[in-house]
């Protein structure tokens, strides 16, 4: 949630500038790879020796540590890709109904 709120908030900082909007989804989605990667980096491997437990609790641990390590690979996914594309179609959307 953090990191698609860095995101917009770097997107409407660029546009302020007066950068085009797809030169800032652009430019604010490489300004923020790096961030958003090592803090889902960071969180997946802590995760891992979890994931790959045999001892005792193991059957409660696994699920959990898989279901998170999923979860942080979804939301980059969602943060990198899917974010900036909904930021541009509601951005486009918004000023269309303003211009009428």
């Amino acid at each position: 949630m953090l990191n698609g709120l860095v995101m917009v908030s770097t997107i409407k900082q660029l546009l302020s500038k007066g950068i085009s909007l797809t030169q800032a989804v652009e430019e604010s989605a490489l300004l923020r790879l790096r961030p958003v990667l090592m803090t889902a980096l960071v969180a997946g491997l802590g995760f891992v020796p979890m994931a790959f437990n045999t001892g005792v609790g193991a059957e409660v641990q696994r699920p959990l540590a898989t279901v998170v390590i999923g979860g942080v690979i979804s939301d980059n996914i969602l943060t990198l890709l899917v974010l900036p594309a909904l930021y541009v179609t509601f951005f486009k959307i918004r000023n269309k109904n303003a211009n009428l």
